[in-house]
């Protein structure tokens, strides 16, 4: 073996010019991130910060015009978890959530399986599906409001019209309607975002895949099973998550379609949290508890999330 071949080369030390060039590239990344890091700063940092200032904290009407707000500790968060509405509103969470997503994501997954084929104006009915995620929440829960009226909506005279009911059904003011009500509403506006995302995983899927399948003998379910559903997974887990977190916080569809109620039927903890605060007793400190609890929930399942999506890369690297 040569000297030369023993010898190890050292990388050669970067110029001036290079050092300039390259401090250069760091500036231009700092002033492009400086505006989006102001931004979470200004509009999610403080706001987080001052609500769990607020939550530790006996902040009343009293403490806008005097400035005092008393530490009382985990005061606030005790008083919360010993409330007798707090398991009520937590359960109405998790079915309102779970029921939400669950139907959300079959019926996207199933109409971007169908319009996944080419045929005539599939991209004009695509479409025309968008158009309850692009109206504004407050219209579309004023319309359902309408809809579901107990004497005049449309839905109980095409219910009475097919045969389907003998009497007009209490959507909105019997307490066991009110939630199914409110989970409808909730499922038509989530249908679109699931079937755009999912639509464009599909579209991704190379067809070469498919044709393989088909000339091994595969059928549709075992094409859907082995190909599709595999490649679609990463995709699968973005719309999951995102649904999760968008589905735990709704707060305008609940409150303009059912206001919370009847007798807290549809009570989650966004309505219960804007109740506690500005509905009544003022409790602002009590509400700002609930909706860190919300925040620390979404966190939690934001952290799993990315601890699967990060061994799912490792998985795949290795």
């Amino acid at each position: 073996m040569t000297v030369l071949a023993q010898q190890r080369t050292e990388p050669a030390a970067p110029t001036p010019h290079r050092r300039r060039r390259r401090g250069g590239y760091r500036l231009a990344a700092l002033a492009f991130l400086l505006p989006a890091l102001a931004y979470v700063v200004l509009f999610f940092g403080y706001p987080l910060v001052n609500n769990l200032s607020m939550s530790l904290r006996d902040y009343s009407v009293r403490s806008f015009y005097t400035g005092e707000a008393p530490f009382i500790g985990w005061d606030n968060y005790a008083a919360v978890l010993r409330h007798p509405l707090f398991g009520e509103a937590v359960f109405n969470t998790a079915v309102f959530t779970v029921g939400s997503i669950a139907f959300q994501f079959g019926i996207g997954l199933a109409l971007a399986l169908f319009f996944s084929k080419r045929f005539p104006a599939g991209g004009l009915l695509r479409s025309l599906l968008l158009l309850p995620w692009l109206l504004p929440l407050v219209v579309s829960g004023a319309v359902w409001r309408w809809m579901m009226d107990q004497d005049h909506g449309v839905i109980n005279a095409a219910l009475r019209a097919l045969g389907l009911a003998d009497g007009p059904t209490p959507w909105l003011t019997s307490p066991g309607w009110a939630l199914p009500a409110v989970l409808i509403v909730n499922i038509w506006i989530g249908i679109p975002f699931n079937l755009v995302i999912l639509h464009g995983g599909l579209r991704a899927v190379p067809e070469s895949l498919y044709e393989a399948a088909a000339l091994d003998g595969a059928s549709a379910w075992q094409r859907f099973r082995h190909v599709t559903w595999p490649l679609l997974r990463p995709v699968t887990a973005v719309v999951l998550m995102l649904g999760l977190v968008y589905t735990i916080k709704v707060f305008d569809v609940i409150m303009v379609v059912t206001g919370g109620g009847p007798a807290n039927a549809t009570q989650t903890l966004t309505t219960w949290s804007y109740q506690l605060s500005f509905d009544g007793d003022f409790a602002f400190g009590q509400g700002a508890a609930v909706g860190n609890l919300l925040v620390l929930v979404a966190t939690v399942f934001g952290l799993l999330y990315l601890r699967s999506a990060r061994s799912s890369l490792a998985e795949g690297g290795s």
